[in-house]
This record gives C-alpha cells, structure tokens and sequence, in this order.
C-alpha cells in the first residue's frame, strides 16, 4: 500500500476540479486525468484525515467493473497509461494505483440511482408517503427488504457541500429528453441486476447503486466517474444481513457511527478522526475489494 494520499499535486498538469473525493486535471483536448485521493467525505463534509488506500480500492475496483460491464456499454477509460501523461517518477509513486485516464464526455446533469433494497433515503420516503421518487412499493416492507424488482430512482448531481436531491423519472425525462432517459434507466437496470448477480457469488449484497453517464462528440452514451465501488454502492455482507434493521456495509459506516455519537452540526469543518476508526474504515475497503475482486 503506497502513503496515504490526501490531496495530489501535479503542477505539469491543469487542475480543472477538485472535488470531494476526486482530483481532475486537463491532459489534452480528448483526455483528462482522474486521481481517487484518500480523501473521505460524510454528511457532505470532507474528513481532516484520508484514509490510506481507500482511493486505490476506488480505482481498481470501478476498472473491474468497467471491465465487466463493457458489453452493455462503453466508458470512459482510455488507452494512454500514466507514464504518458505523468513523467516524474516520484510523482506517479504518491499516485499509485489511484489514477484514471479517461476520455473527455459530457457529463449528463443527473445520477442514474437503481435500488434493489429499502434503505437510507429510499427507506426514509416510504415511510413517509409509501413510494419512492414517485414509485408507489406495496405496503408494510421493512426496512432493508429486497424489492420485487430493482427500481430506478433518479437523483440530481449536487454541487460541493450541497445534497443530492431524489427527483422523479418525469423529471429526468424533462431534463435530457425521454429517448435518451429511457435508455439509461434500462441500461442502469441491467448492469445493476447483473453486478448484483456476481456479488452474491463474493457473498456481498449490493443494496443500491448509482451510475453516471456522458455523451461523446456523436452523442453515444458512456459510463463515466466510478462504477459499483464502496463510495457509489451500499454493499453488505450477505452472511449477516437480516431484514428489519440497516445491516454493516464495507463503506464509511465505522465514520459516520463515530460522527454520529458526537456534538458536531455536520457542518466543515469535521472532527479529528481515531486512528482505530481509520484503520477499520481502510479494512473495510480493502475486505470490500478482496471479496468482489479477489486480490487485494
């Protein structure tokens, strides 16, 4: 495991974002450089100390599912390595295996969000009003049960510090238009049945998901930004899950449990983390990656 890495420097190279988790910068007009920093954000405020390894267990997993989801849909990943586009060598060392290489897209302005299981936000709106994002589920599901079928419940992308919004499928359609909504929720649909599928085989049960998309030049849709990790996904340990209750999930669980036990209004800047609450935290990611991947 390289040294943890909270916020990368490359002055060769055009920061053109910086974002909770992610480091952007301009490579050429086609390309630009992803970097997953260790940097580990919860209730939308970013933590003081990284998490070492976490943003290599980002990148390598999101590949593994590029890897596999790359019959149903191109992405993003493009052939340049990094010694092409990074040349210091002590530079591509604090790097490690945190970077991407991506094609340069359009961005589409929402989160495709595909859910499986009753839980978090989605748990929250059923309880409320008996749907989600518009969706009316059968009365009298408990929480963390497994839905008939997955659903498609769209969110917009929020700005830094801001929170995603669940917004209904109209809604989608009124922003990017029906033909190109409709096939990303199917698209969505599927890779999330068929991801969903091979998880239960690394004994994890993906509870939900979201996906992001982008255009190229000729408006074919892409798979961008990180696909089916930890910090995208709420994966949990398939032995232990029950109904009833919000199982253990390989993510920032340990952080927020933590978060929550203390007087902090959620607001930047966080708390100093425990160092025991950081290494659990780095298993956590690093166990998620044994099991679905199955290397470290």
């Amino acid at each position: 495991m390289t040294k943890a890495l909270f916020q990368s420097n490359l002055p060769d190279l055009e920061l053109i974002y910086r974002g909770k988790v992610r480091d952007v910068y301009a490579i050429d007009q086609d390309h630009i450089l992803i970097i997953a920093s260790d940097r580990l954000s919860a209730f939308d405020v970013i933590m003081p100390q990284p998490i070492p390894g976490k943003g290599e267990v980002l990148t390598r997993v999101a590949n593994f599912w590029f890897g596999r989801t790359n019959h149903l849909v191109p992405n993003h990943l493009s052939n340049l390595s990094l010694e092409q586009v990074v040349s210091d060598l002590t530079q591509r060392e604090a790097i490690g295996d945190r970077a991407t290489i991506a094609r340069r897209l359009k961005p589409l302005p929402i989160e495709a969000v595909v859910r499986g299981y009753i839980i978090g936000s989605g748990w929250k709106d059923y309880q409320a009003n008996g749907a989600v994002c518009g969706i009316s589920l059968p009365a009298g599901l408990e929480q963390a049960q497994k839905l008939d079928q997955p659903i498609f419940t769209p969110a917009t992308k929020a700005e830094m510090g801001d929170h995603d919004e669940n917004i209904s499928f109209q809604q989608v359609q009124n922003t990017i238009g029906a033909e190109l909504a409709e096939k990303i929720k199917a698209l969505s649909t599927q890779i999330y049945s068929e991801a969903a599928d091979y998880a239960k085989t690394r004994g994890i049960i993906i509870a939900d998901t979201k996906f992001e998309f982008g255009l190229d030049d000729d408006d074919r849709l892409h798979l961008i930004d990180e696909v089916l990790t930890p910090d995208s996904s709420r994966f949990w340990p398939a032995d232990t899950y029950s109904v009833g209750v919000s199982p253990p999930s390989f993510d920032k669980q340990f952080v927020r449990d933590y978060l929550e036990t203390l007087d902090w209004d959620k607001t930047a800047p966080g708390p100093d983390l425990p160092k025991e609450i950081i290494l659990k935290t780095a298993e956590k990611y690093a166990e998620a990656e044994s099991r679905l991947v199955g290397s470290t």
